[in-house]
């Protein structure tokens, strides 16, 4: 909640993600001796949902809340299905090992906004990622929109996954091989809960 000066409380509302409407997506890119022969996947994130409470005219405390299932991770590249489950078998039993860290994880700390135009800010979200069992601070920059039923936050956002304990992937034995940094893109649309 949030005052205005004169004594009058507002309240953060609150937005409520639909994975339906939005898109989530990761990009690894192959390295090594072999690397243009290689794979650079995109891997679609479906499986995740979240809301974030935001204050009026974003003055005030706002937060983020979001949690992905780790087991919904889908390659959406052009490739054979031999090989988009052979990436996904390797992608789930032994880079995030789903079967012991089911869930991704995000909790913001803070949150700063800069106003561009009426409705349009420039937010910057730091917080928490637990990935893989590690928690690490991360900081997401993000265009938000706000409407009056829907908040609408596109941008994009790297880590390392050597620094959440995450096993980097080869193939022809470490011939290719997938570089360390994964790069996210996200647009998610929310819808304000009355």
């Amino acid at each position: 909640m949030t005052e205005n000066g004169v004594g009058v409380t507002y309240r953060a509302a609150t937005y409520k993600i639909d994975p339906g409407r939005s898109r989530f997506v990761v990009r690894a890119f192959a390295t090594g001796l072999l690397s243009s022969l290689g794979h650079n996947p995109t891997i679609a994130i479906p499986g995740f949902s979240g809301e974030a409470q935001i204050p009026p005219g974003l003055e005030g405390v706002a937060s983020l809340h979001i949690e992905v299932q780790a087991a919904s991770l889908k390659v959406t590249d052009n490739v054979s299905d031999k090989d988009r489950r052979e990436i996904e078998r390797q992608m789930q039993e032994e880079v995030l090992e789903t079967g012991r860290y089911p869930q991704i994880t995000f909790e913001s700390s803070s949150v700063s906004s800069e106003k561009v135009f009426e409705g349009q800010y420039k937010a910057r979200i730091s917080g928490g990622l637990s990935l893989h069992g590690v928690t690490r601070d991360l900081t997401i920059l993000s265009q938000l929109i706000l409407g009056e039923d829907t908040m609408r936050a596109n941008g994009e956002f790297s880590i390392s996954q050597r620094e959440y304990g995450i096993k980097q992937v080869s193939a022809l034995g470490g011939s290719i091989k997938l570089k360390d940094e994964l790069k996210f893109s996200f647009d998610i649309v929310a819808r304000r809960e009355r």
